[in-house]
């Protein structure tokens, strides 16, 4: 009977191989190809590999790959401490074997060689890659070949393109997929590379010029900037890479006669300073656009590059196009939302006797702007109004709404001579009539000056949203839970409460959303015990430096949410009124 670890084991395994981009990645190798977990079961394989093996998915997923598919010349079982693969795969490295044998599924032998090399699985954790190609007779055994120029064994080539795809297009970060291209062929193909990008405004920009010494990467930065423009006619290699023309390789002679171009000029320098006797220039493209070049260089490695590189320098620049590609699109849509949610939140009006300001901070993942807001405006009586607010969702439909709610919340406000929760409950009542928002959490509050000792009252409700936090100027800080509650959408006529309090001369008062206190991993206890600790310690500080402090060091770092925030602060007491 299957324990409960094991049981746990097959569970993960079999939610990894119903991952279908797992299976799309495997299909687009030219070769038979499988990944195997941690523990060396099977998650995927492709159609090449099914077919070579005359096995169903069914008779793969899961399974040990060793015991399964591992045989020696005589089709007998190959022990684990005889096996090559296996070895390679506990070490945790890129491992080829010429000659080698798997099981098919009629029982039949098949001549096979491998290459096998760690592969990234997601969430899933790391897995191992295993190609395979089907040989016609064994080859001879001896001593290795020596290292020629010619291309990369098809199989390493094939791996190193799916490690390329796998890495590249798993961020949509530019400078992070930049840093994952310079890793992938570094030292690998070469012990330069450097790559220049075409910017939004056409202008190029040597964005990374980096060497490979021994085992670490030196980033060159007085090699890097901008560029001269790409000639139209040049048929110097960058100048022609940039343009999308065609791929070259290149020499320090290309470069030695008279230059046709600033650009040419530069490439010049370039030789001269790295030494590289050797460079593969390719276009790095979309598919709208020549987004840039790549050029691998050799310096130290004697091999010359070749035409026939070209393809496999090809292969990798195309991958890295469509993920930089991807990710310009993705920072752009970033800052047109960014825009949208800064262009509808309001300006703070000047309150005599009060400081106030606010800050609002979009979550770290590209899309996820959208609900919170923070309001403070006059009141048709005089009062100030305050709010805080968060519209379920995160995308530009829940901006919209964030908009809605804020506007009626004004219109309600200013018409109606009522306390905070009636307005909240006609807002509340109008919601589902007139707006698209199905739910959302919000403090409302009115602030009026209370007496002539610098003494101010706040009157709010609360629908379902983190309390608001006092702090003394002394630093005494704590939540005003009164005046709590439902959400909006969750009921509406259902009463609210009103709550009112003094607010200490010098005082700070502080409505913030959830995202400053909410995590992955962390109770809303936590997040709140964090808040109340560092505010209370920042009390001292002018109104800005501790809303900036604040929000630094309470923020989590692993926070998916935006942040709105306002922060309120009272006049100090005047001499007199201290003396008393």
């Amino acid at each position: 009977m299957a324990g409960p670890e094991h049981t746990e084991t097959a569970a993960r395994r079999s939610v990894a191989v119903l991952d279908p981009s797992l299976t799309r990645r495997l299909d687009a190798i030219g070769t038979g190809a499988y990944v195997v977990d941690e523990e060396g079961h099977i998650l995927a394989a492709n159609t090449r590999a099914l077919d070579a093996l005359a096995r169903s998915t069914e008779d793969l997923l899961g399974h040990d790959a060793h015991d399964l598919l591992h045989r020696d010349a005589h089709g007998q079982p190959l022990p684990r401490t005889r096996c090559g693969m296996r070895q390679a795969f506990h070490a945790g490295r890129t491992a080829q074997a010429d000659e080698a044998y798997f099981a098919r599924g009629d029982g039949s032998l098949l001549p096979i060689s491998w290459l096998i090399t760690p592969y990234d699985i997601g969430d899933d954790g790391a897995g191992t890659l295993v190609l395979f190609h089907t040989v016609e007779h064994a080859p001879e055994t001896g001593p290795p070949p020596e290292p020629t120029g010619r291309p990369l064994p098809e199989l390493e080539r094939l791996a190193l393109l799916a490690d390329a795809t796998t890495r590249l297009t798993s961020t949509l970060d530019v400078d992070e997929a930049l840093e994952r291209l310079v890793s992938l062929v570094l030292p690998r193909l070469a012990d330069w590379v450097i790559v220049d990008l075409i910017t939004e405004h056409d202008e190029v920009w040597r964005t990374e010029v980096v060497h490979a010494d021994g085992g670490t990467l030196e980033r060159r930065d007085d090699l890097q900037g901008p560029m001269p423009p790409v000639p139209e006619v040049s048929q110097m290699p960058l100048s022609r890479a940039l343009r999308g023309v065609a791929s070259t390789v290149a020499g320090p002679g290309t470069y030695q006669r008279e230059p046709d171009s600033g650009i040419a000029v530069e490439q010049r320098r370039l030789f001269d300073i790295t030494g590289m006797h050797s460079a593969a220039i390719a276009p790095i493209r979309s598919t709208r656009a020549v987004l840039g070049a790549l050029t691998l260089g050799r310096a130290e490695d004697p091999v010359p590059f070749t035409p026939a590189d070209l393809p496999l320098v090809e292969d990798i620049a195309r991958r890295a196009g469509l993920a930089l590609d991807n990710a310009r699109l993705y920072q752009r849509q970033r800052k047109v939302a960014e825009t949208m949610q800064n262009h509808l939140l309001p300006q703070m009006p000047g309150v005599p006797g009060l400081q106030m300001t606010v800050r609002y901070l979009p979550a770290p993942d590209a899309s996820q702007v959208g609900g919170d807001w923070y309001d403070a405006f006059p009141m048709s009586d005089g009062s100030t109004a305050l709010a805080v607010g968060d519209v379920v969702g995160h995308d530009l439909e829940a901006a919209a709404g964030m908009a809605q709610v804020r506007n009626m919340l004004r219109a309600y406000a200013w018409s109606q001579h009522e306390p905070p929760s009636r307005i909240v409950t006609r807002l509340d009542e109008a919601l589902q009539h007139i707006t698209d928002v199905d739910m959302a959490t919000m403090i409302f509050a009115r602030i009026d000056a209370a007496d002539g000792d610098g003494r101010w009252q706040l009157s709010w409700t609360n629908a379902g949203h983190p309390p608001p936090l006092l702090i003394s100027r002394d630093g005494l800080a704590r939540y005003l839970t009164d005046g709590h509650g439902i959400l909006l959408g969750a009921g509406a006529g259902t009463p609210r409460p009103d709550a009112t309090t003094l607010l200490p001369p010098g005082s700070t008062l502080v409505l913030y959303t959830d995202g400053l206190i909410e995590a992955p991993g962390r109770s809303l206890d936590e997040g709140l015990n964090r808040l109340r600790r560092h505010a209370a310690a920042l009390a001292h500080r002018p109104l800005s430096s501790f809303t900036d402090h604040l929000l630094r060091r309470v923020r989590p770092a692993d926070n998916e949410d935006d942040v709105a925030l306002l922060a309120l602060r009272t006049p100090a007491p005047t001499a007199s009124v201290a003396g008393r």
